[in-house]
């Protein structure tokens, strides 16, 4: 490979925060307005024009389950006000366009046993939803920084001292106590030398809305995938990596000419109707692309398994039943001190990565890291996790070993 040398530069240090948390989905904002509940000076990096991620800008518009399918609610806290906010300005359901309140039974008063056959989870506008996270974060005292893009990272002995990032005001640096790695992908992970797994098994998928005469219609745009995020025997294809500059634009690619092929589909069954897209996807849909490989990685060898350093809880929002207690050792980075984790990069392996992806995982491992940022104080590695799942537990947070236990 051919190279050139680029000049060195002295960068301006343009700002000086206790965390800063890199990406703004679900997971970096549960991890931001934990911080600044916390106490912290928080600045939030997002190389996007918006908050929310693949839930907003990725129009995945599930706040998928924050209950074990059994009838029990497993995530509370702030997740459960992320999930109640995301549905705060519906007055009624829309079917078509897949709004969809918080069900009867789950409301408080609600019928312990419809719980039971019946999940907690909402569909929301994720325009509205969009705002009302930006407002959410901006009401907390966080500095946003969007179309903000991270290059590099300068560590001194084990530990971050500050983030490189590029925008309109050109290339800086950033200093912190604690960085909280939510990209996603675990790019600050990979460019602070930790230890990283990437996966090449993602599909193409984009969910749009489209206007029929019936009004405003969701419509999951989505080749077949393998949960466990691989290429499994029998899927079409094409994959793609997450990590790879060139993959990536081709998965946009290769997704949009998929929405259009499905969009003549619909136009097909619907002569008479006039078919106009809405809105697509502003960001590629990426399911499960890079994590760290922590001290510990959650598996689905550890279903209903209790951790003494348990940060809080997730069910399957795949199948009712299973439930996992996520361990603090996930969240945390090995050959950084001040380095954590949440939402899909967590240490969790290809049985369970399909999980903790998801929103309610996100927003629950984003609390905790939030939370931890501040307690820890720059050094993860000498956190006091009975401190920190005592504050978690005092915020709402489910912390119960009764819970993990199988219901029948």
């Amino acid at each position: 490979m051919k190279t050139v040398i680029e000049s060195s530069r002295k960068l301006p240090v343009s700002g000086e925060d206790n965390v800063i948390v890199a990406g703004g989905g679900i997971a970096g904002v549960a991890a931001a307005v934990a911080a600044a509940r916390n106490g912290a000076s928080v600045c939030l990096l997002e190389k996007n024009f918006g908050l929310g991620g693949l839930a907003t800008l990725g129009i995945v518009t599930i706040w998928l389950p924050i209950c074990d399918g059994r009838g029990r609610q497993v995530i509370a806290g702030l997740p459960e006000e992320l999930l109640k906010l995301s549905v705060a300005e519906l007055s009624k359901c829309y079917p078509a366009a897949r709004f969809n309140m918080i069900p009867d039974c789950w409301l408080p008063g609600g019928d312990p046993e419809k719980r039971k056959s019946t999940r907690y989870r909402v569909d929301f506008n994720p325009a509205s939803y969009q705002l009302a996270l930006e407002k959410l974060v901006a009401d907390s005292g966080i500095k946003i920084l969007y179309d903000t893009r991270i290059c590099d990272v300068v560590r001194n002995d084990r530990e971050i001292t500050h983030l490189v990032v590029e925008n309109k005001s050109g290339r800086s640096a950033i200093s912190c106590r604690t960085v909280i790695d939510a990209t996603g992908d675990a790019d600050i992970c990979f460019m602070a030398g930790e230890e990283t797994e990437s996966l090449d098994g993602n599909v193409p998928a984009g969910w749009i809305y489209y206007l029929h005469e019936n009004g405003l219609v969701l419509q999951q745009v989505s080749k077949p995938y393998d949960p466990n995020g691989g290429r499994k025997k029998g899927l079409e294809g094409p994959f793609f990596r997450g990590d790879n500059a060139e993959e990536v634009t081709a998965q946009l690619l290769e997704s949009r000419r998929l929405i259009r092929k499905r969009l003549e589909e619909i136009r097909t069954k619907n002569p008479d109707s006039d078919i106009q897209i809405a809105t697509l996807p502003s960001i590629p849909c990426f399911r499960m692309t890079r994590r760290l490989l922590g001290e510990y990685s959650l598996g689905e060898k550890d279903m209903h398994q209790w951790f003494g350093d348990t940060i809080g809880l997730t069910g399957d929002w795949r199948k009712s039943g299973p439930v996992y207690a996520v361990p603090w050792r996930t969240l945390h980075g090995i050959r950084n001190r001040n380095l954590l984790t949440a939402g899909r990069c967590i240490s969790a392996d290809t049985t369970v990565w399909d999980v903790t992806r998801a929103i309610p995982t996100c927003a629950m491992t984003g609390t905790a890291a939030g939370t931890a940022a501040v307690i820890a104080n720059g050094n993860v590695h000498k956190l006091d996790v009975k401190e920190l799942q005592s504050r978690l537990k005092s915020q709402g947070a489910l912390i119960d070993p009764e819970l993990v236990k199988p219901v029948p």
